[in-house]
């Protein structure tokens, strides 16, 4: 049996945006097969030199791979569409902390996510709903050594 639930896909995402997330979204469902721990490796490749993006950044990221992607805008679509959204901060010269881990009550929940400003980005939940157990953040700026 289903359940009946009505998708919200985003409007009024630009043309060239989607564009850009019809871009990274093959790269986004060839990530998403692999294992976490290639994932990781790949994204902390990706991330280097990138500033954190805003909230409005991340935001703006993860609705356009939701416009362009009925797979993405779904409830199973969470990490096609975190690591697509991460992807196109990438692209926009930017990175967005990426996060994946179960949800802190039963029942158990995977989940993945972005964030930005510390917080989850477009998620429904409270912000300590999941646990976050992969993460990969802006890459620190590297400091001179101490002398």
């Amino acid at each position: 049996m289903t359940t009946p639930s009505a998708l919200d896909i985003p409007t009024g995402v630009p043309f060239i945006r989607r564009l850009a997330a019809r871009l990274v979204l093959g790269p986004a469902l060839l990530l998403s097969a692999l294992p976490p721990h290639r994932i990781r490796a790949v994204l902390e490749r990706v991330r280097r030199g990138a500033p954190p993006a805003t909230a409005a950044q991340a935001r703006a990221a993860r609705d356009a791979l939701c416009a362009v992607s009925l797979r993405c805008a779904g409830p199973r679509g969470c990490l096609p569409r975190s690591l697509g959204a991460a992807l196109l901060c990438r692209l926009s010269g930017t990175w967005a902390t990426w996060c994946t881990g179960p949800s802190a009550v039963p029942p158990f929940n995977a989940h993945a996510w972005i964030e930005a400003e510390g917080r989850p980005v477009g998620e429904a939940m409270p912000d300590d709903y999941f646990v976050r157990l992969l993460v990969v953040g802006p890459a620190e700026p590297s400091r001179p050594p101490r002398r």
